[in-house]
């Protein structure tokens, strides 16, 4: 009998002390997620590689801000690629993060083409065509992974109120790098 009482005491001994092990490590994990929230509430960008797609988005965001509309949608746009498997804390956003990443993206480039100027005969330039096109298809993305996204849905219909109905664009190379009039090829 005392055998038995002395094993059950021994189980439960190392039931707590997994319990507690298990409750540092937590609260070390909040501690880390509270430092985290803290750093991207004050707006500030995050270092180090222990949230890769929470410093992307800050990034972005940042740069959002302060008005390089093409960069961040860029960034905002890599949120989107597929994570590398190589890392087991690979974050995969949800559809409706992805939602509003593409939200972001649209909003960065309806911005970007509203700061275009128009050509000397009033019509706009190419870039801002481009830029609401792409806004455009955003947009409709963002509507397409979820539907109630109501922000989407207005800043669609102020699109549409800005951009002539019969648009044409010339297609651009997103890259913005230009091509050289080399041929390409063997010679």
């Amino acid at each position: 009998m005392k055998n038995h009482i002395t094993r059950k005491n021994q189980v439960l001994g190392l039931l707590l002390a997994v319990g507690l092990v298990g409750s540092v490590y937590e609260g070390f994990q909040v501690s880390n997620i509270a430092a985290v929230n803290s750093i991207l509430q004050a707006g500030e960008v995050l270092e180090g590689d222990q949230f890769p797609f929470h410093r992307k988005f800050a990034d972005a965001y940042q740069q959002g801000k302060t008005g390089n509309f093409k960069h961040a949608s860029q960034n905002f746009g890599q949120l989107l690629e597929a994570p590398k498997k190589q890392d087991e804390h690979v974050f995969e956003p949800d559809q409706n993060l992805k939602s509003q990443i593409q939200f972001n993206i649209a909003n960065h480039l309806f911005r970007s083409g509203l700061q275009r100027l128009v050509e000397a005969d009033g019509s706009l330039q190419e870039q801002a065509k481009f830029d609401y096109l792409q806004a455009r298809a955003s947009y409709e993305q963002a509507l397409r992974l979820n539907p109630a996204n109501q922000a989407a849905k207005f800043n669609l219909s102020l699109l549409h109120g800005v951009i002539p109905k019969h648009i044409k664009t010339v297609p651009q190379d997103p890259s913005g790098l230009e091509i050289s009039n080399l041929p390409q090829g063997l010679p």
